[in-house]
Parts: structure tokens; sequence; C-alpha cells
């Protein structure tokens, strides 16, 4: 009886093992020897594929890129600009909660990563067919990536202790109540990042109309 063949070494593959990795123990998890293990390879048959663990992380990246939804941006789609930035910013936000990790790398912009420069595409191609000009078209599309990647990097609520004891009214008079934001952290963020969507769209209304 023949032996059963390994599965072929594979781009997708790595990238998929190595996301793997990086949702369940960070960035640091990544090393081409711990791929290699995991995937029961030879550590040489990665770079094939992959010269350098950065490589690696880009293309990790790249996929949680890749997740985002652009459907709002296309010449079809009916939405006018501002619910397509709103649409678009919680999508982007999902994929990014989804993929905590990798955030400190999206955070650093698109580089060379195919998904990374569709999505920056995306979004000045629609701003520019709305009407802006260019200059404030990019504006709008870093403001946007500051602005998700920000809310996406770690939680508001999540950094408050929930012990009571450490909130002393002498010296925290208004923070009686910061005790609960821990265990309110899910509600407590996505209202902040909804009430900040909202004022900066209407902020980028106001100036769309003196256009």
């Amino acid at each position: 009886m023949a032996r059963p063949r390994k599965p072929l070494l594979s781009t997708e593959r790595i990238v998929a093992t190595a996301a793997a990795l990086v949702d369940a123990e960070g960035l640091a998890a990544v090393s081409t020897r711990r791929l290699a293990a995991e995937l029961g390879v030879s550590g040489p048959s990665l770079y094939n594929h992959f010269r350098t663990k950065d490589q690696i992380l880009e293309a990790v990246a790249d996929s949680v890129s890749a997740q985002v939804d652009l459907s709002m941006f296309d010449p079809g789609d009916e939405r006018d600009w501002r619910t397509a930035l709103h649409d678009w910013a919680v999508s982007y936000r999902r994929a990014l909660l989804e993929h905590p990790h990798i955030v400190p790398v999206l955070a650093h912009g698109p580089g060379h990563r195919p998904a990374g420069l569709r999505l920056a595409d995306a979004v000045f191609g629609a701003m520019t067919a709305a009407g802006w000009p260019a200059a404030q078209a990019t504006s709008i599309g870093a403001l946007m990536r500051y602005f998700v990647t920000g809310s996406a990097l770690g939680s508001f609520a999540g950094g408050f202790p929930d012990d009571r004891a450490a909130y002393d009214p002498a010296d925290y008079p208004h923070l009686g109540q910061a005790h609960l934001l821990a265990e309110r952290q899910e509600k407590v963020d996505e209202r902040a990042f909804e009430v900040g969507l909202a004022a900066l769209l209407a902020g980028l209304e106001m100036q769309y109309r003196e256009l």
C-alpha cells in the first residue's frame, strides 16, 4: 500500500498556518522553525515561498486586509460617499478585531501588500468620484486608517482595573464607576467607535458642503 502523501507546501498553506499562530499566540510565536514544525516540513523548504519572517507577517496582514468588504465602493453601488465610508469602516474594524495581534503590522500602512493597496485604491477612487479633491481624498483615507486601526489596537474599557479600591475618590473624584468598565468592555468600546465615527463623518460632511 502506498504511503499517504503529505499535503503540498504552498504559499496559502504557510500563510494560513502563520495566521493561526498569530491569532492564538501573537506575533512572537511566528518563526521559520515553528512554522516548519507546524507544517511538517523542513525549515529551508519555506524559503522557496518566503525569505524572511517579516515577509510571512506581511502576507498574514494582507490576508486580513482581504477580508474587508469593499463592495460599497463599487461603481454600481448606490450608497453615497458618507454611508460607504461608514459601512467600510465598520467592516474594516470587524476584520481587525477578529485578528487583533496583526494590527501593529497593518498600522504601518499597505506597503507592497496587494489587498492593502486595493483597499487604499478603492477608498481614494470613491472619494474622488464623489467630488473630493485628490489631496483631501488622500487625507480622508489616512484619517480613516488612523481612526479604525487605533480603535482596534486595544480596548479603552478593558484598560481600567475592575477593582473599586483602585479609584480613591480623594484622588479620582469622577471615576467612581470606572471599575465597571472592564465587564462592559465590548459595549463601551463599540459605542465609543460609533460615536467617534459619526462625529468624524459629520465633520467631513461639513467640509464637503464647502467644496
